[in-house]
């Protein structure tokens, strides 16, 4: 079995956080996609992957405070911490591998842009899956980006699979209600272009007895 987390710090360690493919300086598209989902200030938010994204620090800009931040690299959330500096100190900063997570809580809003695609093994998917079930509240949203299935089929020296709406929502299964989705056109720091799909869901109430 790979060992994933130590894949994962060795590529935080060997580059800047301007060099990986996945790097955005704004996050526009996941900006908005949260926007839709009609999160407050106060709603819990959680970034799945969120590593050195810079995401938590628009979401610290529009004056968002609840904020948790989940990566399997122990380097990649140190580093955004000293990036953010006491910006960042009422972010919850989590070490995990996504596809072991037992959250303690839940939140209103999930978000990973990036994460899903890696799971090629179904026992992994499956893991991550209860995690999302055990995390979202009942009516939350589900924010998942992936390759598109015109995007590339290995990244950072893994094969990933790659989505559109209609696979990923098969994926989830029913619990999850597609409500939007978007797709972009990412140009990494090296300059080739990658195609994402960005799906937003709402998780299905519970049915009344």
């Amino acid at each position: 079995m790979e060992d994933w987390r130590g894949h994962w710090e060795r590529i935080y360690r060997e580059k800047q956080d301007t060099e990986v493919g996945w790097y955005q300086h704004s996050p526009e598209v996941s900006l908005g996609l949260i926007e839709a989902c009609g999160a407050t200030a106060s709603a819990g938010i959680i970034d799945v992957g969120g590593g050195t994204s810079r995401l938590v620090d628009a979401l610290l800009a529009r004056k968002h405070t609840d904020l948790t931040v989940l990566d399997i690299s122990e380097e990649a959330l140190q580093r955004s911490r000293r990036r953010l500096g006491s910006t960042g100190d009422d972010v919850r900063w989590l070490r995990q591998d996504v596809t072991d997570f037992r959250p303690a809580r839940t939140w209103d809003v999930w978000h990973d842009r990036a994460v899903f695609h890696f799971l090629v093994d179904p026992d992994r998917r499956m893991g991550y899956r209860k995690a999302l079930q055990e995390a979202v509240k009942p009516g939350g949203h589900v924010i998942i980006a992936t390759f598109a299935m015109t995007g590339p089929e290995r990244c950072s020296g893994q094969h990933v699979m790659r989505y559109d709406d209609e696979t990923l929502q098969e994926e989830l299964g029913a619990g999850y209600e597609l409500v939007e989705t978007k797709s972009e056109q990412h140009e990494t720091p090296s300059g080739s272009v990658q195609d994402f799909t960005y799906c937003r869901f709402r998780v299905a109430p519970p049915r009344a007895v």
